[in-house]
């Protein structure tokens, strides 16, 4: 006799919170492409600059369709992206949101984020093959919006943080660099953050390596607008092979995590470090249990880790640590790689801070 499996009870509140819940995502994920659009074409900028406008008159400033600009900003008011004053029809940004959405010096500006979201969109095709036959996807094989958005949207942290406190935290280090020190940064891509440690340290000297040409080539451009490319020197080396020897600091700024060889990485590092050096170990906010990571930013980084940061380290056959890497995890690779000294010494609501030694 064919049995009839049980029909479970829905609990009619909890069923329509969750599907309120779902509903806002699918809002969300449509949004970030909204915003990328806004960030795109200036629109969040020609708000900020002219104060509150129509839809025909944004339109107008940028240059765009008002049919396609009105509908932008009803969906802009209902995220709480943009104010709107139903007295005048008029739209606008206040202080909290033209910082966080135009002023790219801000450490609250979150602009570049849009342009990472969006090029991790479009790996989905190759990442749900991945998801069927194994392998991965090379960053180099990203969408090039990536490393804009990384570049923007790793930038604000690094400015407020690296300088004022992640270095100070560091044993020993601060003083090296002020006397003059050799840094070498890896996986550096664009190079902010070796350009942002060479402004504060001009006895020091500084080294960027990554393995992509093109984010080298943008980080030599960003070094000569800065005013420190005669200190900086920038050069395409796999993390395995980085030149050099005797760094007194030696930098992975969120990238050890999705490396193919990150031991290989860290034994190299231990080879070319000096012996009083240390390794500053930069990774995104994890908990050391997987229910640790059950919050918007655990959400946020286990999503860019699946689409980007694990796809790249299975791509190159490694063992794809991960965004919510744990501590743990991080410190066995680093004591596979020969250092005996691991030490959690700053974090951020984002950022977690390692000092390793010999």
């Amino acid at each position: 006799m064919a049995t009839t499996a049980a029909v479970p009870t829905i609990n009619e509140e909890r069923m329509q919170a969750f599907l309120h819940h779902v509903v806002s995502d699918f809002a969300a994920a449509l949004s970030s492409t909204l915003g990328y659009i806004g960030q795109r074409l200036g629109l969040y900028t020609a708000l900020r600059d002219a104060g509150p406008m129509t839809p025909e008159q944004l339109a107008k400033r940028t240059g765009t369709v008002e049919r396609y600009v009105r509908e932008w900003l009803v969906n802009q008011a209902a995220g709480g992206y943009v104010d709107y004053d139903s007295k005048t029809g008029k739209y606008s940004l206040s202080p909290e949101q033209a910082v966080a959405l135009t002023d790219e010096s801000s450490p609250y500006y979150v602009g570049g984020g849009f342009y990472s979201v969006k090029a991790m969109q479009n790996a989905q095709q190759r990442i749900e093959d991945a998801f069927r036959n194994g392998g991965g996807i090379l960053w180099r094989e990203h969408d090039p919006d990536l490393f804009v958005g990384t570049e923007k949207f790793f930038r604000p942290g690094y400015t407020a943080h690296l300088v004022k406190e992640w270095i100070p935290a560091l044993s020993s280090i601060e003083g090296r660099l002020r006397a003059g020190a050799r840094v070498a940064d890896v996986g550096c891509g664009h190079g902010v953050s070796t350009a942002i440690m060479a402004q504060a340290f001009p006895k020091s000297h500084f080294y960027g390596f990554d393995n992509h040409e093109a984010s080298i080539t943008r980080a030599r451009e960003l070094a000569k607008e800065w005013g420190v490319d005669g200190r900086l020197k920038y050069q395409v080396a796999d993390a395995t092979q980085i030149p050099g020897e005797n760094y007194d600091l030696i930098a992975f700024f969120d990238c050890l995590h999705d490396m193919g060889d990150p031991v290989g990485a860290l034994k190299r590092a231990f080879q070319v470090l000096a012996p009083s050096g240390s390794l500053m170990i930069v990774e995104p906010m994890a908990g050391e249990t997987v229910e640790e990571n059950f919050n918007p930013v655990g959400r946020c980084f286990s999503a860019a880790s699946t689409l980007c940061c694990t796809a790249n380290s299975l791509a190159l056959g490694g063992p794809a640590l991960g965004a919510v890497a744990t501590e743990k995890q991080l410190r066995e690779t680093a004591t596979a790689a020969g250092f005996k000294y691991f030490k959690r010494v700053a974090e951020t609501p984002f950022n977690r801070v390692f000092q390793a030694t010999k």
